[in-house]
């Protein structure tokens, strides 16, 4: 472990009391299809994110990643296993953990800043606490000149920069990402990778990402969970042990193509196997 993940994950838990610990012991989910068959989509999952870790889960379409993903932030039960949060079971969403989607769904009413602060708004903050922390917010992401802006005159990538902003507004101390820069450009997609990497490193979040793109994998992570086909297992948990923070000029170092490499060759038997 490098020394800069030691002091992310001090940081985390001090105070904290390892309230950013996520684990997950044998689930495994079953789904009914409308012909009445049962589909048996994940099989026996166990793992375990420490504070501060970023872990990317990544597999196959259909191996149910993004199942697995609100298993874990409560959205979505299972017929089998367990998973804590902070040593206590997830039984639903948790105001401890926040979701960003791969669709923003901002509301089209509001303004940049007032999206930002709907979540704080929910929790009865008051006005002038809100919109404190949303300019700060909406400073640090570059979006200040937007923020009496509205969504439909914002880009996609200055959308999902809202919906990052919105997430962090609340304070949690877990970050779930389905796919978040799914829908962008490859330019766009490169350049939000390297804030979102800042970003982690400024508010030393435990963040549980899943992605289909094995260079946002390895750029991002601390550890990348690669799954098998359905019914989704864990076919190996790779530690990504490469300097933080991280600059765009560590895609192109022997260990980066590496560790990509790796990833594809997990990924390329699964579809063999298909």
């Amino acid at each position: 472990m490098t020394a800069d993940l030691q002091h992310v994950r001090r940081a985390a838990a001090t105070g904290n009391e390892m309230s950013g610990r996520i684990e997950v012991h044998g689930v495994s989910k079953w789904f009914a299809t409308k012909g009445g068959e049962h589909v048996h989509a994940l099989d026996s999952i166990g793992f375990t994110v420490e504070p501060g870790e970023f872990v990317s889960i990544i597999g196959p379409s259909g191996c149910g990643k993004s199942t697995l993903l609100r298993i874990v932030h409560g959205l979505v039960g299972a017929e089998a296993g367990e998973v804590l949060v902070g040593g206590k079971p997830v039984t639903g969403p948790s105001p401890s953990g926040a979701m960003v989607f791969q669709s923003v769904n901002l509301y089209p009413w509001r303004t940049t800043r007032r999206n930002v602060e709907f979540g704080l708004e929910m929790r009865g903050v008051g006005r002038d606490e809100r919109r404190a922390t949303a300019d700060r917010l909406l400073e640090m992401i570059g979006l200040q000149s937007f923020a009496d802006a509205y969504p439909s005159q914002l880009s996609g990538g200055m959308q999902q920069r809202v919906g990052l902003a919105r997430a962090l507004a609340v304070d949690p101390t877990l970050l779930y990402m389905d796919e978040p820069f799914g829908a962008l450009d490859a330019q766009t997609k490169v350049v939000l990778q390297g804030e979102l990497a800042l970003i982690v490193e400024q508010f030393k979040k435990t963040v549980l990402f899943v992605t289909h793109d094995m260079e946002e994998a390895v750029f991002l992570s601390d550890r990348v969970l690669v799954m098998s086909n359905r019914p989704g297992q864990i076919l190996e948990d790779i530690t990504v042990d490469l300097p933080r923070p991280r600059a765009d000029d560590v895609r192109r170092s022997p260990e980066f193509v590496r560790l990509k490499d790796h990833v594809w060759e997990l990924l390329r038997g699964e579809q063999h196997a298909e």
